[in-house]
């Protein structure tokens, strides 16, 4: 076969059928030839005899198919991360290095965390088991073992109790890191491709550059961005209709820059949500306090805050953080840069005030002295679920208690995460006393019109802006 050409005009790398490409898989050199960029890793696998990465819910809410894989970070250290090969296109795999629960035991020795979940009895029908170990296994390797190690794992039969004592074992024992590693053969994230397979297919590309990628945006107007791929990877893995190009920008260092000054906080848009819940925790309470709740591990390593924004949704839990903190948001097209206010972002349901041609280089926050800030969301469940109401407060009190600045930001009640911009009217330059409070969560419960469905009625979604806005006060300003 052919070797890697680099193509000039759009500076990212190329190939076609008659090239192969390659990834390293369980310390193997594997080569990709004549295969639909677009296919989940999880469909790979299997076609390939590797059947011990299992297939339960295909939408990254079980974990039944979580992998490892290795990522540099910003200081050029190589670690693992657990991922959703459910979610992630086979394009993306090209010069990187995954590990599946094959890999694991050596020499007919289990790996201390296979192990463990046999030692505490952490599996009955084994269904979920290969999801929970590979987990277990990044734990291990990184040194962050416990409860939220699992997060993204779901078990229907064996019950929390085992699993959790596996991992406490593991949290105790001593383990030595290098006997268990795999060294890659090749650099980790070695020089990216762009994988062209058949007109029917379509085409993927991995730009290094937001130069490189506006170019190949200018050649291709039907072409979709994607970042983590935890929302397109939904519909791949489904085998539903995407975009006929694809261009990935996960591999762009522009968009991995997060910087906190004394005034503001830049958040790249290609930075991973796990990355910000570390690195922003003491920083921007706010972000810390919705993370957590956002998503399951596995696709928090993946999904960015340039995809939250990008897809728009109205239960996009993110998009009421930035309202209420008064984000920035930073795109560049083919006429240059621009800063659109998060204000004017949202202009309808899934439609933003985005150019077809641009691209979101990142936020910036601003951190204004004497804030007053929190997040909340309410789910049917506690993490990994769909909002019914998430609230974001961001309020300054003088020292006579009056609302001199504030922000009630809301997702899920109507087309567009939403600002109460009736109430916070009404709060500005008022007393925060008891009076006023109380009427400010009368007119919340009236200010929206949000849709009943499945999860909750409209009426209580309603309730809920107007209890939540209590909840904050007797929290944040008593």
């Amino acid at each position: 076969m052919g070797t890697l050409l680099r193509q000039q005009t759009v500076g990212a790398w190329r190939y076609s059928l008659a090239m192969t490409p390659t990834f390293e898989l369980n310390g193997r050199r594997m080569a990709l030839t004549a295969t639909d960029p677009k296919q989940s890793l999880l469909r790979w696998l299997q076609q390939h005899g590797l059947t011990g990465t299992k297939e339960g819910c295909a939408d990254g809410d079980c974990g039944a198919c979580t992998v490892a894989w290795q990522v540099s970070d910003q200081d050029g250290v190589t670690r693992y991360q657990a991922v959703n090969s459910c979610l992630l296109p086979v394009g993306a795999l090209p010069g990187r290095c995954v590990l599946t629960v094959e890999s694991l035991a050596r020499n007919g020795v289990l790996h201390p965390a296979q192990q463990a979940l046999i030692d505490a009895g952490g599996s009955q029908c084994g269904y979920c088991t290969p999801g929970f170990v590979m987990s277990l296994f990044v734990g291990c390797m990184n040194g962050e073992l416990g409860d939220a190690t699992t997060e993204g794992n779901l078990c229907r039969c064996t019950g929390y109790a085992p699993i959790r004592r596996a991992t406490q074992q593991l949290a105790a024992a001593t383990l030595d890191q290098s006997a268990w590693a795999i060294v890659p053969t090749a650099p980790v994230a070695a020089a990216p491709v762009a994988a062209v397979a058949t007109p029917a297919v379509g085409d993927f590309y991995s730009p290094l550059s937001v130069a490189a990628a506006l170019a190949l945006k200018a050649q291709h107007a039907d072409a979709a961005w994607i970042a983590g791929a935890t929302d397109v990877g939904v519909q791949l893995s489904h085998g539903q209709t995407t975009a006929p190009v694809l261009i990935a920008l996960d591999r762009i260092a522009e968009l991995q820059r997060l910087e906190v000054t004394a005034d503001s906080v830049w958040i790249g848009a290609g930075v991973s949500l796990s990355r910000i819940e570390k690195a922003l925790a003491d920083v921007v309470p706010t972000l810390a306090q919705m993370l957590p709740w956002f998503a399951a591990r596995q696709v928090k390593n993946r999904a960015t805050l340039g995809g939250n924004l990008g897809s728009a949704s109205p239960i996009g839990d993110l998009l009421p953080v930035l309202l209420a903190l008064d984000a920035e948001v930073h795109c560049r097209g083919q006429d240059g840069e621009r800063v659109i206010p998060i204000d004017g972002y949202f202009l309808d349901y899934r439609k933003t005030a985005l150019r077809a041609d641009e691209l979101i280089l990142g936020v910036r926050l601003p951190r204004p002295p004497g804030l007053r800030s929190a997040a909340y969301k309410v789910a049917k469940r506690p993490t990994d679920d769909i909002s019914i109401v998430a609230a974001v407060f961001a309020l300054r009190l003088d020292s006579q208690q009056t609302v001199q600045t504030v922000r009630l930001a809301y997702g899920g009640v109507a087309a567009t995460p939403s600002r109460a911009r009736i109430t916070e009217a009404y709060l500005l330059g008022k007393p925060l006393n008891a009076e006023t409070v109380l009427h400010a969560q009368e007119l919340l419960e009236g200010e929206f019109t949000p849709l009943g469905d499945h999860r909750a009625s409209a009426d209580y979604r309603r309730q809920l802006c107007g209890n939540l806005w209590r909840q904050f006060v007797a929290e944040q300003c008593s």
